[in-house]
Order: C-alpha cells, then sequence, then structure tokens
C-alpha cells in the first residue's frame, strides 16, 4: 500500500524502463480526483479497449464517452508500443471490484480468489493501462506491444517495490469482465517477474 507517485516521477518510471511515452495535453491535472480518492495505490491492472486505430483509441481514453468521463486510464499502450499519458489521479477504467482480491493483491497472495463481488473502489486503488485491442480474441497483439504492457507494469512495480503479484487484469477484478483477451495474465506476469528479477 503506498501513496501514488507524482506525475513526474511516473514519467521518468517509463522513460526508464525504456518506454517510447507520449504526453497528451494537460495529462498530469487530467483525472477525476472531484469524484473521490485516488491512493493509497495498491497495485496496476491492465485492460483492453475494443477500439481500433491508435488516434480514436488515445482520443476515447483520454476524454471518455456518454456516461463515461475520460480519463479512463493513466496509459494508452497502442499497438506500436508507445505508451501515451492521457491522465494522471483518479481514472475511470477499474469501477467496482472484488474486496477479496484487492487483499490477496495487498498481500501479493495467489492464487486470485474469484471475483464475485463489485463492493470495492478500484479506480482509488489501481494504476490503469488501456492496451488498443478489440478484444475479440482474434485481433493480434504485436510482441512490440506486449513487451511495452510489460514494461509499463515493472515500471510502476519497481518504484512501489512491488512484484509481479501486484499486476491484474481487469477480468480478474471485476465479475463479468473479460480484458485483455488474446493473451493471459499468467504469461504476463511471468514476463514482468523476468524483468523485475523476482
Amino acid at each position: 500500500m503506498s501513496d501514488p507517485m507524482s506525475a513526474s516521477r511516473f514519467l521518468r518510471a517509463l522513460k526508464a524502463e525504456g518506454l517510447h511515452v507520449v504526453e497528451v495535453g494537460e495529462w498530469r491535472t487530467h483525472n477525476r480526483n472531484h469524484v473521490g480518492p485516488w491512493g493509497p495505490v495498491n497495485g496496476v491492472m491492465i485492460h483492453h479497449t475494443v477500439t481500433q486505430g491508435s488516434q480514436a483509441t488515445v482520443r476515447i481514453c483520454r476524454d471518455g464517452y456518454s456516461g463515461l468521463p475520460g480519463p479512463l486510464c493513466h496509459g494508452v499502450i497502442t499497438k506500436d508500443g508507445t505508451v501515451h499519458l492521457v491522465g494522471y489521479g483518479r481514472a475511470n477504467h477499474a469501477g467496482r471490484g472484488d474486496d477479496d482480491v484487492l487483499r490477496a493483491v495487498i498481500a501479493e497472495r495467489f492464487p486470485l480468489p474469484p471475483d464475485n463481488e463489485a463492493n470495492t473502489d478500484g479506480n482509488a486503488r489501481f494504476y490503469g493501462f488501456e492496451c488498443e485491442n478489440l478484444g475479440d480474441g482474434k485481433d493480434p497483439w504485436p510482441q512490440v506491444q506486449l513487451e511495452a504492457v510489460e514494461k509499463a507494469a515493472a515500471a510502476v512495480c519497481r518504484v512501489h517495490g512491488w512484484t509481479e503479484k501486484s499486476v491484474i487484469g481487469h477480468l480478474e477484478w471485476q465479475p463479468g469482465k473479460v480484458d485483455p483477451r488474446g493473451f493471459t495474465m499468467a504469461g504476463m506476469r511471468a514476463r514482468i517477474a523476468d524483468r523485475l528479477g523476482t
């Protein structure tokens, strides 16, 4: 359990991990902090966007849409492996999920319990990365994009002193969610563990 790092520290951490980062508008102050807290933070959540086209994907994740105002994450990872920073602070990405899962993430205890409740505010607790993909199980995940997911999650974990067990998918948090679809979170956590040396 940690206080969120500053926006500047977040940017430095991503770049230090070797990522290509694009800053989108006033991302450092674009957030939903007026509707609730952000922090203490406990982990990183990975999503897919169900969108196509990098420009449109970044715009949607920054601005949101009717009924769900942006930002919808902190960073958008496009097919080419670029991380587009669209917001910092509370973001509408995790929604309400399972308190048992949160306790397991805090303790870095696996296997995770089933996510069968939606009783806990995840937007306050997780960094969020949205990844450009249709989420149909057919849209490919380029290696450069998967590597960027690995690096982005590892960068956050490295700053907070977390292991790969602090990284979960939306499908492991909120009942009914399937993202990210097209790779396994177990496989991604193994990649992150290798990168962190854990």
